[in-house]
């Protein structure tokens, strides 16, 4: 008999593996538990240090390096005095009402604690959580400024919901960012790929591709081919999106976008809810994503025009943060004035700092 290939024989090994594997991963999420309460408790025990007026605080940093040298010699590694330095950031910004989430590792706080705004740090540790994004992704999405680009274009009210809930996906316009960012392709500047190119260099790029498109997004095919009264179109790129349980089509232009473009995105869109959607789809999203628009162009060529349709921009490069925090500063601060606060109004952001 050969056992390798009986069912029961099969059927232990899954048994065994499958028990195996959950164990190991319910074994990683306690240790994580345990970490993130254990160095949280160290940062209190720095800080009540601190506040008795045991040491003053231009001594602070001679503290942390000598805790740092007989730590290290009682315990070896994990007490630096970087470590350290965030286990006292980890008591200080999240007070007991407020613990760090466990569905996070101590290495992803270490990238949230370098976060000196507050409501920049809400965000990306709740959009962290919820499309469990790696520490790379989440070094990823802080480089290229992912909550100042969707900050930028809401209101005050929007700006504390996406810091407090992260982006919440509910309708089409959700989707969107401005502008999309593919610094991941590496392209060297000046040099300008083609259209072609560069749907390939994203094809090639696809996972960091659906990191800056956000969560929900499944790749479905490239130059899709439609066909009408025997002429063949293609789009760009195809993705249907779990969430919205919806197409989502996306044209890609290199110069700045012509009325003509808004046109044809139109009627792939027409073509897609007539043809493609099946039952419970519901209407497709149109995304053209050019480098340059004019958007009195854009406004009068979508007149009346399919509210799915978008046209947004990307760049190929990191945005400028500092421009994007002061665009937001001026949301805020001009809410706080409309509001006839002072010039101490609620969550102004100063130097990277949100303030009370």
């Amino acid at each position: 008999m050969d056992l390798a290939r009986s069912d029961g024989y099969r059927h232990l090994l899954e048994q065994i593996s499958d028990t195996y594997t959950h164990g190991r991963v319910q074994a990683v999420q306690a240790v994580n538990v345990h970490l993130l309460d254990t160095y949280w408790r160290v940062g209190r025990y720095i800080v009540e240090y601190e506040q008795a007026g045991n040491i003053r605080a231009e001594y602070g940093r001679a503290l942390l390096s000598q805790l740092a040298r007989d730590l290290g010699v009682r315990h070896g590694k994990g007490f630096s005095r970087s470590n350290l330095v965030y286990m006292r950031l980890l008591y200080l910004r999240y007070p007991i009402s407020q613990k760090p989430s466990h569905q996070l590792s101590w290495s992803h706080y270490v990238e949230l604690l370098k976060l000196d705004d507050e409501l920049e740090r809400q965000f990306y540790e709740r959009q962290a959580i919820a499309e469990r994004w790696s520490v790379p992704e989440l070094k990823r999405q802080k480089s290229a400024s992912l909550f100042l680009r969707l900050a930028v274009s809401k209101d005050k009210a929007g700006i504390l919901q996406l810091a407090n809930e992260g982006q919440v996906i509910e309708q089409p316009a959700d989707l969107l960012r401005e502008p999309y960012v593919f610094e991941f392709l590496k392209i060297p500047e000046p040099y300008r790929p083609s259209e072609t190119h560069l749907e390939t260099l994203l094809c090639d790029h696809l996972q960091p591709f659906l990191l800056e498109l956000g969560k929900g997004f499944t790749f479905v095919g490239r130059q899709y081919r439609i066909t009408i009264n025997n002429r063949h179109y293609r789009v760009d790129l195809v993705f249907y999106h779990r969430i919205l349980r919806c197409f989502v089509l996306i044209d890609l232009k290199i110069d700045e976008v012509e009325h003509h473009d808004i046109g044809q995105m139109n009627l792939y869109l027409g073509y897609f809810a007539a043809e493609e959607n099946t039952e419970g789809d519901n209407p497709p999203i149109g995304i053209i994503l050019t480098r340059d628009k004019d958007e009195l162009l854009v406004e009068y060529a979508t007149y009346q025009m399919n509210s799915q349709l978008f046209v947004q921009k990307y760049q190929l490069y990191l945005p400028e943060r500092e421009e994007l925090r002061r665009e937001l500063e001026r949301t805020l601060v001009e809410a706080a004035e409309g509001a006839g606060l002072d010039d101490n109004g609620e969550w102004r952001i100063e130097n990277g700092k949100s303030s009370p």
